[in-house]
């Protein structure tokens, strides 16, 4: 027995979440094995791939996701809901730090970065894309931070592993 009627219950539970959803969490509501969500979710990109579809199920930050396909980002554009929100050099340089380094605290950023942090840290926050993980066990007890699942999302990452290898980036003699 196989679950073809399945599909839509998928494409509507990744439409409502609007967020992503581990396949664990759909195999629960739907009463059925991860292996059949993943072979179901397979089979409807290859579906919306072969009918020309303006969406996708994308895997991120550890769950699947209903997105647009990235090669009607222009036409979505036009839509005019879709605020471009770029990060300064600064804040990216934070930011790869802080995924690299996790957890990590401001001072420890400032003393990598060489400069004071707090209005870039405070900005990665107001955006969700790092996020208080703690507190780190020293004097002040300063706070830890770490990158979040919105983190994830935005780079179209399914885990930190992810990540590229940080030897790669460091010069050789």
């Amino acid at each position: 027995m196989f679950y073809n009627h399945l599909k839509g219950h998928i494409e509507a539970l990744l439409f409502a979440c609007g967020k992503p959803m581990p396949a664990g969490r759909l195999a629960e509501i739907l009463e059925v094995t991860e292996q059949h969500i993943e072979l179901l979710i397979a089979q409807m990109n290859e579906e919306m791939a072969d009918n020309s579809r303006g969406l996708v199920i994308s895997q991120v930050a550890g769950g699947y996701q209903l997105c647009t396909r990235p090669e009607l980002a222009t036409v979505i554009e036009r839509l005019g809901q879709v605020q471009e929100t770029r990060l300064s050099m600064a804040a990216m340089e934070t930011l790869a730090i802080i995924a690299f380094k996790q957890p990590i605290t401001k001072q420890e950023i400032e003393s990598i970065r060489g400069v004071k942090v707090d209005s870039v840290v405070n900005l990665l926050v107001e955006r969700q894309l790092i996020k208080e993980m703690g507190r780190k066990e020293a004097i002040g007890r300063p706070i830890l931070y770490g990158t979040t699942e919105e983190f994830l999302s935005c780079f179209g990452l399914g885990s930190l592993e992810e990540l590229p290898d940080l030897a790669q980036f460091i010069p050789t003699e």
